[in-house]
């Protein structure tokens, strides 16, 4: 499974969302909240081209975008081999 990291914050429902779909496809990862986290919304920032809203996903380090992004992704057929890494 590939690695992927989703920044979010408390009460998000977009966040949530997102979260649900991959847990919903047995998909761990590693939550960032920056709800309390400058730094850590800044380097989420950085790392997204700018985009300051939540959640701010990444595959393999490949930022993909939030979860409206995550959706498409999965409705096109394109999320699943994102999520599948080749050992």
């Amino acid at each position: 499974m590939a690695e992927v990291e989703i920044y979010t914050t408390m009460f998000c429902p977009y966040c949530f969302r997102a979260k649900r779909l991959l847990k919903d496809k047995g998909v761990s990862y590693r939550e960032i909240d920056v709800t309390m986290d400058p730094g850590g919304r800044q380097k989420m920032t950085q790392r997204a081209g700018g985009r300051t809203s939540v959640p701010q996903i990444f595959i393999d380090g490949q930022h993909v975008g939030g979860s409206d992004e995550l959706y498409a992704l999965e409705q096109s057929g394109e999320l699943d081999p994102l999520l599948e890494r080749v050992e």
